[in-house]
């Protein structure tokens, strides 16, 4: 390194330095220009946006900006055809983005069987279920997960020394689910129960609270869900008659991680109910996830 200063030294010196050198520096200038206004604009693109998701409207500048789209094989489209409704409900354009993303999770996770061979039908239904959960937002990747883990059926845990259908383990940065329950959540669509949507709203949940800073996606989740919970906890007429209503299950009130889980979970599987019986917790929660889908 010592040497190559040295020489580009001596090469400016001289009073005619080769065309090349020349060429070169103009270039590494042109480049060091470009990559400067880019961080420039991005963190005042950044700043402005956020400014606007705080003060203004909970809305981004734009959700979908794929220049090279991942296209998902026929085989797995036939899969999302066949057994996922919120796909073919979309339009061509968002079918398109839709894939783009299961594409990206398909590739990235690392999917491990555990005493069950993983085969295509899990990984794309897995996929799709985070991109359903996700497709509001620019920022989707949920950045605390790098794997699934998938087991036949319940499986016990060493942890807590008991039964699980499903988690999310922070420490190992994994989905964990049993598939049958995984199944049961889609075979069922209208019973507010999804193994998946639920363990997938806490991955992301984490995700946000570490990028809540800089990611105005989180900022739109989180700060959504606080108003919420204020809201809620402001009126004591709502906060009994969710308690009271039976429309959600008791597992939701046992802590702010659940009870968000447990929310999506309603607001997926019957979102026609839940806007009747709660109409400003179903608009709250619509406008956590920017949902603006058919059928929402």
């Amino acid at each position: 390194m010592i040497n190559i200063l040295l020489r580009i030294t001596y090469l400016l010196q001289e009073k005619d330095p080769p065309l090349v050198f020349k060429i070169i520096l103009i270039i590494l200038a042109v480049v060091t220009g470009l990559l400067v206004a880019f961080i420039v604009f991005r963190g005042l693109f950044l700043f402005f946006e956020m400014a606007f998701v705080e003060y203004v409207k909970k809305k981004q500048f734009f959700t979908h900006l794929h220049f090279f789209k991942n296209k998902l094989p026929e085989s797995h489209k036939a899969i999302l055809e066949n057994e996922f409704a919120f796909y073919n409900k979309l339009n061509t354009k968002e079918k398109k983005n839709f894939e783009h993303r299961i594409q990206y999770f398909i590739k990235n996770w690392e999917f491990i069987g555990k005493d069950i061979e993983v085969n295509i039908t899990m990984k794309v239904k897995i996929a799709a279920t985070a991109t359903k959960l996700t497709f509001g937002f620019r920022d989707y990747k949920i950045g605390v997960l790098d794997k699934i883990v998938i087991y036949p059926k319940a499986y016990f845990s060493n942890i807590n020394q008991t039964f699980h259908k499903g988690e999310f383990n922070m420490s190992y940065k994994a989905l964990v689910f049993s598939w049958e329950d995984f199944e049961k959540g889609y075979a069922t669509e209208d019973d507010n129960l999804n193994l998946g949507v639920h363990e997938c709203i806490h991955a992301l949940h984490v995700s946000f609270l570490k990028s809540r800073k800089y990611s105005t996606s989180a900022a739109i989740f989180l700060d959504s869900f606080q108003e919420l919970t204020t809201d809620i906890d402001e009126n004591v007429v709502v906060k009994q008659k969710l308690l009271t209503s039976g429309y959600f299950r008791e597992y939701a009130f046992e802590n702010h991680f659940e009870f968000i889980s447990v929310l999506v979970e309603n607001f997926i599987e019957t979102p026609s109910e839940f806007q009747s019986q709660f109409p400003k917790i179903y608009i709250k929660v619509k406008q956590m996830l920017n949902f603006n889908f058919a059928g929402y």
